[in-house]
């Protein structure tokens, strides 16, 4: 058994080919596939958070949406750029959405990817500390952000305050007990990997990660999961960990389906360079029959090692059409997996 999810990037475009021409449509619509999605029993839906791109990119005001309006589903990111964020400010945001859908935020955070601008946390006001890189700036901050979550008080209270404060030091409300255990590390390296396992996070690992072995994108994955879960054994953590991978797959089930994705049936693992100096292996998609997909996916290493799988949806083609590719996949794939 396995939690299936959907993850969105949250594209818009004025195309006459998409149903998301605005920002407003790729929101509402949002709203609208994880209602749907969560009716025909899908376990998660999550959200891409890209900067200075028509893409989405303030994940709190949409999960908070999506949790007043859903009462099942997992909700959550993958993943959030913590060089972009005040992870006090923060705290407070994601406490507010975890406890509006009552506990169901799974927030995935990492150091991000290399965004549309140079340097795009400076126009957030963000600056390395002396010596420090962009990457530890944001591992730094995300040991602030989970420190905070904590709820443990460490501001000095105002002798004279508008209301009365409780005593001792004081937290940042609203506070949402649990969240702290929630929270999900997107993984590029193996390195990063081990250090999420020790800080206590689950783990995203996406299809894309720095080529370090040469091997085929789903194995490295795999000794990258099964790193990770070395680690959290190592580090004593009383509670089991999480680990997600996600995937592009898709069920070629009605003529529409062979016109948009047939073509993706010999697509292999791509090599490039995600960074100047850092070379990535890209996951193969999965476009097949179904008797074929669950074949080529039963030999996927790295979803094997997984609990959970986040599908990547073309939310550009509009709520139905992808309500109609993620039921084909837990109708006609899943059950022959034994993700079902």
């Amino acid at each position: 058994m396995k939690k299936i999810g959907f993850l969105s990037f949250g594209h818009w475009a004025n195309h006459p080919a998409y149903k998301t021409r605005t920002a407003s449509d790729t929101l509402l619509q949002s709203i609208d596939l994880a209602v749907a999605a969560e009716q025909i029993g899908l376990d998660g839906a999550y959200f891409r958070v890209h900067h200075f791109a028509a893409q989405l990119a303030s994940p709190f005001p949409l999960l908070s949406a999506i949790g007043a309006k859903t009462s099942k589903i997992e909700i959550g990111t993958g993943v959030i750029d913590m060089r972009y964020e005040n992870p006090l400010y923060m705290v407070e945001d994601a406490g507010a959405a975890d406890l509006i859908s009552e506990g169901r935020l799974q927030l995935g955070i990492s150091r991000g990817s290399p965004e549309q601008v140079i340097d795009g946390w400076r126009y957030f006001g963000y600056e390395p500390a002396e010596g420090e890189t962009d990457a530890e700036m944001g591992r730094r901050k995300a040991l602030e952000f989970l420190d905070k979550l904590k709820g443990v008080g460490f501001a000095q209270p105002n002798p004279y305050p508008m209301f009365p404060n409780p005593p001792g030091l004081l937290r940042l409300e609203p506070y949402s007990e649990g969240l702290r255990e929630r929270i999900w590390w997107g993984a590029a390296s193996n390195a990063t990997a081990v250090w999420a396992a020790e800080k206590g996070m689950h783990l995203q690992s996406s299809t894309l990660k720095y080529d370090e072995s040469g091997k085929p994108f789903h194995v490295q994955q795999a000794e990258q999961i099964r790193l990770y879960k070395e680690a959290w054994k190592k580090a004593g953590h009383k509670r089991e960990p999480r680990i997600s991978v996600s995937r592009s797959i898709f069920a070629l089930i009605t003529e529409q389906d062979r016109l948009y994705f047939g073509q993706q049936t010999s697509r292999v693992d791509q090599i490039g360079m995600i960074e100047q100096d850092k070379r990535a292996i890209f996951g193969r998609s999965y476009a097949a029959e179904p008797d074929q997909l669950i074949k080529e996916l039963s030999e996927d290493e790295a979803i094997q090692e997984a609990d959970t799988v986040l599908l990547t949806i073309p939310n550009t083609l509009g709520v139905d059409y992808n309500v109609h590719l993620l039921s084909s996949i837990l109708t006609h794939v899943a059950p022959g997996l034994g993700w079902r």
